[in-house]
């Protein structure tokens, strides 16, 4: 994906700034371009599909018990409230 990435900037770039580069060296300039996007994408701390997928999961359980507690707090709450 990254390797695409670099290759379509370089070529868009390429393609606009041909008249200003005399660098005819497609593939080391792509290369050096994927270096570029590898490092910037590390710096934005991003996760995987997957990782989120299994986040969003952890999420999704630890919401539906939070419920489930918040109804058993509240129906405990009302029986004491009654006896009091």
């Amino acid at each position: 994906m990254i390797d695409q990435l670099a290759k379509q900037l370089f070529n868009d770039i390429n393609h606009k700034f041909s008249s200003l580069s005399g660098n005819t060296d497609t593939d080391a300039s792509a290369s050096q371009l994927r270096v570029i996007i590898e490092s910037a994408l590390k710096k934005l701390n991003l996760v995987t599909r997957e990782e989120f997928d299994t986040q969003q999961a952890v999420l999704l359980r630890t919401r539906e018990k939070l419920d489930a507690l918040e109804k058993t707090l509240a129906q405990f709450e009302k029986e004491h409230a009654s006896k009091g």
